[in-house]
């Protein structure tokens, strides 16, 4: 398929707080999921024989973007340097990557994987910064060398900067995470500024706030500084309480240094997304206002900005849609086994109260399901009783030959594969408009082949602990 570039009609659908037509109706974004479920049956990406399938709106992700962009410019002061970085763990696909580089947004790499994502979606390494709790030395010295910005996490790795720049020179914009420790939302596994978090240096540990300061007084080359509280669960004015921790730590160590050393804050993401309904709550532009409110120094002028969204960009672009192979019931429960599960949402699966996922009802020719709500299960395909998308949802009843459609999946959902009982990773198409009235899709990621699979697993060295090739 062509390439679909997706931001031709983005001017007239934003979707910065999309919700239900005043009148009553579907939002825009799900009247463009509705007719793409109905044109990914006709076109045959999913079918009785191919159970399984993600889809990514181009025309939502770009208006994402737009609605990013709008925000922060509302509140900046002209001519300040700002990056939007993307979280590549977020979406880690390279034609998504290829995607938000053209609209403008730069990326925020945690690995060496992510780092050649990045630069196989042609992102250059001015418009990159790493970040990592756990960085190597090659990882450090490669970094230098392409002259991609580095948040050093604890002494340690400020330690192995400190040889590294030594012994070359390095165009890499340089700066320090510290953790201002402001407490933690309701996931604790995505609260980055608890007590104990393991990023970053804990700004109120006895003798770290002047560490950090003195950190900075011995490195002139020492520009950034970077924090970032947590994401989904975090409450917007504990992330801002966090900015603007790390914002006073700036303006002294600027006062302790008497000059204007650290230039740039990385303020993180981590904007937390509506599951609940097709409304995209909290806004860019709530939160952005909020920062100002709460921090205006940091949109002054003084300081050039960073941020890193993720979550926040992709998720409400995104549907997982699974044929119901089969349904029964047990003890009076409505079951509808699909092929979706734990292998594309494993947080869902495991972690519902937290995680719990939207389910949309299609029938066999892709046309949302009425009636009756009954109540209801939307199994996976795992052999183990959690694998559930739902548990005693009223919806719809789902029967064999319909498709549920696992909403807000477009971020840490289908690209982020987990292969429980070698089940293959399922293809990825976008899509847009076609110029016609229709749906066009482009293949984003092709679904995994059983060889593929095999090869994954050893195949070629099926013979590496017995010494002997298979019959």
């Amino acid at each position: 398929m062509a390439a679909y570039t997706g931001s031709g009609d983005a001017d007239s659908d934003t979707e910065t707080n999309t919700g239900p037509d005043p009148a009553g109706g579907p939002s825009e974004g799900a009247v463009r999921r509705h007719e793409a479920v109905r044109a990914a049956l006709e076109q045959g990406l999913v079918s009785p024989s191919v159970p399984l399938v993600a889809l990514l709106d181009t025309t939502g992700i770009t208006s994402s973007v737009m609605a990013l962009r709008a925000a922060f410019d509302a509140v900046t002061a002209p001519g300040t340097p700002v990056l939007h970085a993307f979280a590549v763990k977020a979406t880690p696909l390279v034609p998504v990557l290829r995607l938000l580089h053209r609209e403008g947004i730069g990326m925020e790499v945690a690995s060496p994987g992510e780092l050649a994502l990045a630069r196989a979606a042609g992102v250059p390494p001015s418009r990159t910064v790493l970040d990592s709790p756990a960085k190597t030395p090659s990882e450090l010295r490669e970094a230098l060398a392409l002259g991609i910005a580095v948040n050093a996490d604890n002494p340690q790795e400020l330690a192995r900067i400190d040889a590294l720049v030594g012994s070359a020179s390095t165009r890499s914009p340089l700066g320090l995470r510290v953790n201002p420790q402001v407490g933690g939302g309701s996931i604790g596994a995505l609260s980055t500024a608890t007590a104990t978090s393991k990023f970053g240096v804990a700004l109120r540990d006895e003798g770290a706030r002047e560490w950090v300061v003195r950190a900075y007084l011995d490195r002139p080359w020492l520009t950034r500084l970077h924090t970032h509280s947590g994401s989904q669960g975090m409450p917007l004015e504990l992330m801002a309480r966090g900015v603007a921790e790390a914002y006073g730590l700036a303006e002294e160590i600027n006062g302790r240094t008497g000059r204007r050393q650290v230039d740039t804050l990385d303020i993180g993401g981590g904007l937390p997304v509506n599951f609940g309904s097709d409304v995209h709550a909290p806004t860019y532009e709530e939160y952005a206002r909020l920062l100002a409110s709460t921090v205006p120094g940091l949109f002054d002028g003084r300081y050039g900005l960073v941020t890193e969204f993720g979550r926040s960009l992709l998720a409400k672009h995104g549907v997982v849609l699974a044929r119901v192979e089969y349904a029964k019931s047990a003890g009076g429960r409505a079951i509808a086994v699909t092929h979706a599960g734990v292998q594309v949402a494993a947080r869902t699966v495991y972690a519902p109260e937290s995680w719990p996922l939207r389910v949309a009802a299609y029938d066999a020719e892709g046309r949302p399901k009425t009636g009756p709500e009954v109540v209801q299960d939307v199994a996976g395909p795992a052999c183990f009783a959690g694998d559930l998308l739902a548990e005693g949802r009223s919806m719809p009843l789902l029967e064999q030959g319909d498709y549920a459609a696992a909403l807000d999946t477009g971020a840490y959902y289908f690209a982020h594969h987990y292969g429980y009982n070698s089940l293959a990773r399922p293809a990825v198409h976008g899509f847009g408009p076609d110029g016609a009235g229709g749906v066009r899709f482009v293949t984003v990621r092709t679904a995994q082949t059983i060889d593929e699979l095999v090869a994954e697993s050893g195949g070629a060295h099926a013979d590496a602990l017995t010494g002997e090739p298979p019959a």
